[in-house]
């Protein structure tokens, strides 16, 4: 990747794709589901990130990215799997070797998936707060009437 392609790859980054459901979608929404389905053929997808295709293949077997594959064996590509093989380049770009690229791609995930179940404890949190005041004003209710 050029210097100005790591930039805009860097930019673009968002922290990683959709955590997705066992059926690879991500359950929140058509636009989503599009993202996930795998749609280009290798040689696009390299073309699209600006690497080779032996390096693509080289990712898989490293356990880097895991492509669908058509019922006759054809790699198939998303919108996803993208956006993780510009994020392996930015990484690699920035020096690190495969190794440290899957450490960190495992952890950016992890890290995803901490935020969501954060993001619903927080939420769990308000309803049991708000469920807690309402008793609260029960109690106080209650024991006014019982004095």
């Amino acid at each position: 990747m050029a210097a100005s392609d790591t930039e805009t790859a860097a930019e673009e980054y968002d922290g990683g794709e959709v955590a997705s459901t066992s059926d690879g979608a991500s359950g929140e929404g058509p636009a989503d589901d599009r993202d996930a389905r795998g749609v280009y053929a290798i040689s696009v997808a390299a073309e699209l990130v600006g690497t080779g295709q032996q390096n693509i293949r080289q990712y898989e077997r490293k356990g880097l990215l895991t492509p669908e594959r058509t019922d006759g064996g054809t790699r198939r590509y998303s919108e996803s799997d993208l956006a993780t093989l510009r994020r392996i380049g930015v990484l690699l770009d920035e020096g690190l070797n495969l190794a440290g690229v899957k450490l960190v791609l495992e952890l950016e995930a992890e890290n995803r998936g901490l935020t969501e179940d954060n993001r619903g404890l927080a939420d769990d949190n308000r309803d049991l707060r708000a469920d807690n005041r309402g008793l609260r004003k029960d109690l106080k209710r209650a024991r006014g009437r019982g004095d």
